[in-house]
């Protein structure tokens, strides 16, 4: 979709009422033999680095994911307390147990092989031309060269509308095809070999794989070519297009939307248009390509989408894939895998059991306190601004005190009687039910008022979001616990960690996208002119300081992709100090185990981004991530801050230091 949810990991609880004397720093954290004014990211975190190397089954691996795979045990004890006894069939236990149960069974998922695949391949074998939009619209599983999908309309955010958007590149990014690095050729080369090998699986002989490989290829790079990249992806205005089907249809005349959308029960008369340059590209290849080709991308994008859930073999051959992306040495434990179908599946439903072990009532009231206090603390920073005049300050407080704050969990329980899981069928099968369910669920949206109580993550997440077309910021309670918010721990360590990531959230309601959207979460403009240039001015010298980064040797950072996370980190870490300082009323916090309370609050800050991570998953990330590396998010913003140089005294000279004039402030 135009608009995806601006999301980061995030933890929080109260602030308050501590019996025993407050903790501060984890002194085993750090690595004091590297100087705080040199490389501040590597004294934060260089003991918590030295003391948690990258196992083989991670690419990255950082607090968060170290906070995710103690959530992930939990979910775990859940899901085997589930399988271990007797559902009744139909309920939501059944299906999560069955579901858990069929990827764990690799004795018969080798058995079964390919053929869970057979009675799709054969339709697709069998397709003539004019027969690839009604697969496109009814096969689950099958995503080849564009997507569709409903949400808010973002020029009336209360309703629902469609949109369609570019799509079917296996690689995901477009960058993989149409780069000449040696890191895009590498990729491009074990895209090859994964899609031979996985046409052979299903029983092509060598020469048909080979016209198999060749033709998807040459169909994806002619795709990826018209794409949008990701950056270009950030203007919101360029991709928000409404045409009617009549319109498009005559546009388009190859891409028949109208039997698209009526094969999916659908009547859609207005479609949002993503990238309108794309569909032309679309439309010229479902007219010239060759019609084997067209099957031959049809057949591989289906097999690659159940790969995942079928034998080993073809689990390897996705796997080596992965590998050659991200750099990852080893497979992850099946258990992990199969526990991540349900858990994605029926999110809720194991939410819902989550909340009720691992979530008291009392984290939410006390999560909704502080959220409370970093509102206030926006509020005084808009109130300061000089660059903004008080007409905009005024609608900017509106829209602040219009936040929905949504903690913990949802107040109504999503719905999933209308799935099936039949463990007599084919696991990919059921997976294919999951998807149908899903889309399902997604259409019937369509042309109705936007449920503003629904969440976009379920409780167990260990993430946190906000969301532009309904103002909200959601903080599910997975991520409400240990490390990242300790209640033994003194304020400053807890404004440093839960505060910064709170007010990471608010200020995505003001970065470059989300500053465009009202308080009702209408794409509208609120700003005067001048105010709109001073923000954009600010914005393009954060852009060109993160540019100027270099990751890893050759490379460097995309500022202008990162500058939406790169804005609310900054906003956080500002923000947060405040509320800091606003609950010490006037007096001043305690000297802990020799670090003063700034001192303790950017090392929280810092520790919040620890992690290790390798050098194919630093390029695939630069790439991809729209947020900045955790080592650029502690040394590229910090040196942004004025009272983090007092703190660790940081002056002209050192390399952490950066002259004031070159420094940006924006929120």
């Amino acid at each position: 979709m135009i608009i995806a949810l601006s999301a980061l990991a995030f933890v929080g609880a109260s602030c308050s009422q501590k019996t025993a004397a407050p903790k501060g720093i984890d002194a085993a954290n750090l690595d004091t033999t590297v100087s705080a004014k040199a490389d501040f990211y590597d004294y934060a975190c260089g003991g918590w680095m030295k003391a948690n190397p990258l196992k083989p089954e991670y690419s990255r691996f950082g607090t968060f994911d170290q906070l995710a795979e103690n959530t992930r045990e939990q979910v775990r004890g859940l899901v085997d307390s589930l399988a271990a006894a007797t559902a009744e069939p139909g309920t939501n236990a059944q299906k999560v147990a069955d579901l858990y149960r069929m990827g764990m069974d690799s004795v018969r998922l080798n058995n079964e092989g390919a053929a869970p695949l057979a009675a799709d391949l054969e339709l697709i074998a069998s397709t003539p031309r004019e027969k690839v939009i009604d697969l496109m619209a009814t096969m689950p599983g099958l995503g080849v060269f564009f997507g569709t999908g409903v949400q808010a309309d973002l020029a009336n955010s209360n309703m629902n509308t469609m949109y369609w958007e570019q799509g079917g590149l296996g690689l995901g990014d477009r960058d993989y095809y149409t780069n000449n690095t040696e890191n895009a050729e590498k990729i491009r080369a074990a895209y090859r070999t994964y899609l031979t090998t996985l046409a052979k699986l299903i029983g092509y002989d060598d020469a048909a794989a080979q016209r198999l490989t060749d033709n998807v290829v040459k169909i994806e790079t002619e795709l990826a070519n018209s794409q949008m990249t990701r950056t270009e992806q950030r203007d919101i205005a360029a991709q928000y297009n409404p045409m009617t089907v009549a319109e498009l249809v005559k546009t388009y005349p190859n891409i028949d939307l109208k039997h698209y959308f009526d094969l999916q029960k659908l009547d859609v008369d207005t479609v949002i248009v993503g990238q309108p340059q794309y569909y032309a590209v679309v439309s010229k290849v479902l007219k010239n390509a060759d019609e084997q080709a067209l099957r031959d991308y049809m057949t591989a994008s289906y097999v690659s989408s159940a790969a995942p859930y079928l034998s080993d073999d073809f689990i390897a051959a996705n796997f080596a894939l992965d590998q050659a992306i991200s750099g990852v040495e080893e497979q992850r434990p099946r258990w992990k895998r199969a526990l991540a179908v349900p858990n994605g599946i029926l999110g809720e439903a194991l939410g819902e059991l989550y909340v009720e072990k691992y979530f008291p009532a009392s984290s939410k009231e006390k999560m909704l306190k502080l959220v409370g206090n970093l509102q206030t603390a926006l509020g005084q920073h808009i109130d300061n601004l000089t660059w903004m005049s008080d007409t905009t300050k005024a609608k900017a407080k509106e829209k602040l005190a219009a936040f929905t704050v949504k903690i913990g969990y949802p107040d109504k329980w999503r719905d999933y009687s209308a799935l099936t899981v039949d463990p007599e069928l084919p696991y990919w099968n059921n997976i294919q039910k999951a998807i149908q369910f899903n889309i399902d669920y997604n259409n019937n949206d369509y042309g109705k008022p936007v449920d503003r109580a629904r969440w976009h993550m379920s409780p167990q997440t260990v993430n946190a979001y906000y969301n532009p077309t309904t103002n909200e910021i959601c903080f599910p309670a997975g991520i409400l616990q240990q490390p990242f918010f300790d209640p033994a721990a003194d304020d400053a360590v807890n404004y440093g960690a839960i505060g910064v990531v709170i007010g990471h959230e608010m200020t995505h309601g003001f970065d470059d996208q989300g500053r465009q959207f009202d308080k009702d979460g209408n794409f509208v403009n609120w700003w005067t002119d001048d105010d709109a240039k001073a923000f954009n001015a600010l914005a393009d010298k954060l852009v060109a300081q993160f540019d100027s980064i270099e990751v890893a040797p050759g490379t460097r950072a995309n500022g202008r992709l990162t500058l939406g996370e790169n804005i609310a980190d900054q906003g956080g870490l500002r923000v947060a100090r405040t509320a800091y300082l606003n609950s010490l009323n006037g007096a001043e916090g305690p000297v802990i185990d020799g670090f003063t309370p700034d001192q303790r609050f950017y090392l929280a800050y810092a520790n919040v981004w620890a992690g290790n991570i390798r050098d194919a998953e630093i390029l695939s990330r630069t790439q991809n991530d729209p947020h900045s590396l955790g080592r650029w998010r502690v040394n590229g913003t910090l040196r942004n801050i004025e009272p983090f140089f007092t703190a660790f005294d940081i002056k002209e000279g050192d390399p952490m230091y950066l002259p004031e004039a070159e420094r940006v402030v924006i929120w």
